[in-house]
This record gives C-alpha cells, structure tokens and sequence, in this order.
C-alpha cells in the first residue's frame, strides 16, 4: 500500500492505496463521487475526464499514486452552492446530452478549453473535444453549449493573469 494525500472537489483526503489504483477507482468507489464514469477503461471515450492541477486528464489512465499532492476537481465540484457554472447551465438549455454518460467528460474538457481560450470558435471547441466521444448527439448542441457558455464569460476569469481584467471587465486580483 502506498500513502497519498489529495484534494479532491475542495476537500483534504489521507489515503493507503494499492500503487496500481486508477483514479477513476479511488474517485468512484473510494471516496463515491460517482459523478464520474467509466467509460471504455481504455482512454478512448474520455467520459472519465476531470481535472488533475488544472488540466484535463482522464481519470482510467491516472494512477492514484500520481494524484498524490494534487488538487482533483470532478463534474460534482463545479457547482458551488447549488448554482450550476455557465458550461453546466448552457449543457441543460442546449440539450447537449441525451444519455447523459458522457456529459461529465465533455463539461470537464470544455472546461479545460475554455480556460485556455475563453472564446473558441466551433472548429477550436470540436478540436478539442475529439477525444471525448458521444453516441448519442452528433455534437451539434455539445458545441453549441460550450459555444453559448463562453459567451456568458466561462473560463474568463481563470485565464485571466492576476492584476487583468476577464472577458467580462471584472479586475482579477488573485
């Protein structure tokens, strides 16, 4: 067994862990943030995504061991207070789910996206979701959500250097 301290949705974890536990595993069944699915267990279907120090990974090709120190924020910690973020609501409005299996890893690499480019175009946001895959929508309302969520200024603020202003004209001080 091997010790691991991790954050995980903003709260501290102490951990004895088998060196070859996937986070998708120690997330699910240890600490039951189901939120997070397994999808193909192979990276191919990306419906495990979440954020490892702030940058898209996909939980079935991350060992536990390697969120040791780390700060991991999955679909269930995007909401804060019971209000959804702008990807979340528009991902309801637009209809870009249908199943629904999926939406936790595109929500979570849209994020990503949008962090890095808080304005993409539709060609950008179907570049960077290729490696999240959906049976079930054709992708249209998914690029239209994320489309309509960097509209209303999601990722903005954490792109935004300290001292600069976001997309919307709030100053970030942090």
């Amino acid at each position: 067994m091997t010790h691991i301290s991790v954050t995980v949705d903003g709260t501290a974890y102490e951990d004895e862990v088998e060196p070859r536990l996937l986070l998708v595993h120690y997330l699910r069944d240890r600490l039951g943030l189901t939120g997070t699915p397994v999808g193909c267990d192979t990276s191919n279907c990306g419906a495990c995504t979440v954020e490892l120090d702030g940058a898209s990974v996909k939980s079935c090709t991350v060992l536990a061991v390697q969120a040791d120190g780390g700060e991991v924020t999955t679909v269930q910690g995007l909401a804060r207070g019971g209000a959804w973020t702008p990807l979340q609501r528009a991902f309801h409005e637009r209809h870009a789910l249908q199943c629904g299996y999926c939406t936790p890893g595109m929500i979570m690499a849209a994020r990503d996206l949008l962090r890095e480019n808080p304005r993409p175009t539709s060609d950008e946001v179907r570049k960077a979701l290729e490696g999240n895959l959906c049976r079930c929508t054709g992708y249209q309302n998914i690029v239209r959500a994320v489309l309509a969520a960097a509209e209303e200024g999601e990722g903005a603020e954490e792109s935004a250097a300290p001292g600069r202003r976001t997309a919307s004209g709030q100053e970030v001080t942090a």
